[in-house]
């Protein structure tokens, strides 16, 4: 009896379910990677969320790093990991939609909205950190793709994006989330709008590789 066939057999399994959660090979260590980014910075306190949030008078200051920063950084751990999660569901359903360049394309692009929204719609928002705004670009984004391959999906996806936003407009952020105050809805929005404008740019990869 072949000893390796069980190992070789569970190996084969685990890199089945990676690959379908889309953390395989490089796109795992990438995912790896942007988690990091997302959860390293809560080691430096209070101290390095106040240097790198967006503040909207430090940035009249021209302390222009904020605009990129304040999506890295979070108000606690708990911010931090429930970002994580949702960076890992994003990751597991549209991963594959486009490739890497174009995805960075719409982080930059979801960001930029966000950052442009906030400065020139919302005055009252004197601060903001999260990456939850972007995430929900890259939704929007992953999202267009599907619809575009006519995925049933696709249409569930859009349906949720609207229902959010629209209960976000009218009533505030969802009951789930009143655990960290101040929940800037309007990023969320923003994000969408910047994520879709991008993605509308852009040729989707039309079948997973």
């Amino acid at each position: 009896m072949d000893e390796t066939r069980p190992v070789n057999g569970f190996r084969r399994g685990i890199h089945r379910v990676l690959a379908s959660l889309n953390c395989d090979g490089a796109r795992g260590l990438a995912l790896l990677a942007v988690c990091a980014a997302l959860l390293l910075p809560v080691l430096a306190g209070d101290a390095g969320r106040q240097a790198l949030r967006y503040d909207r008078t430090a940035l009249a200051d021209g302390q222009w790093w904020r605009l990129l920063s304040a999506h890295f950084v979070h108000l606690d751990f708990d911010h931090a990991a429930l970002n994580s999660l949702g960076l890992l569901l994003m990751w597991a359903l549209f991963a594959r939609d486009y490739r890497p360049r174009h995805w960075l394309a719409i982080v930059l692009g979801s960001i930029a909205a966000i950052d442009a929204g906030l400065w020139l719609c919302d005055s009252t928002v004197a601060w903001y950190v999260g990456s939850s705004g972007a995430l929900h670009g890259v939704m929007a984004a992953g999202t267009l793709a599907h619809l575009r391959r006519r995925d049933l999906d696709g249409w569930i996806l859009a349906a949720f994006i609207v229902v959010k936003l629209a209960y976000e407009q009218g009533v505030g952020a969802l009951p789930f989330t009143d655990s960290h105050a101040g929940v800037v809805v309007d990023a969320h929005l923003f994000g969408v709008l910047g994520g879709l404008a991008v993605a509308a740019c852009l040729r989707p990869q039309m079948e997973s590789l």
